[in-house]
């Protein structure tokens, strides 16, 4: 009976832990949503810039 109880509550441990990590993801995309996109914008134009280059 203990074994069938320490199951039950290793899965609602584990859940709240995808859970947590999920909000901090998205807390992480809400504060940095500027910078990334900046940031994106940047390698994109790298890599356009380059292949321009290459392609000629």
């Amino acid at each position: 009976m203990n074994e069938l109880r320490k199951r039950r509550n290793n899965k609602g441990v584990a859940i709240i832990e995808i859970v947590l990590i999920l909000a901090i993801l998205v807390a992480l995309v809400v504060i940095f949503h500027d910078e990334a996109l900046a940031l994106v914008s940047k390698i994109w134009a790298s890599i356009i810039k380059g292949a321009s280059g290459v392609i000629g």
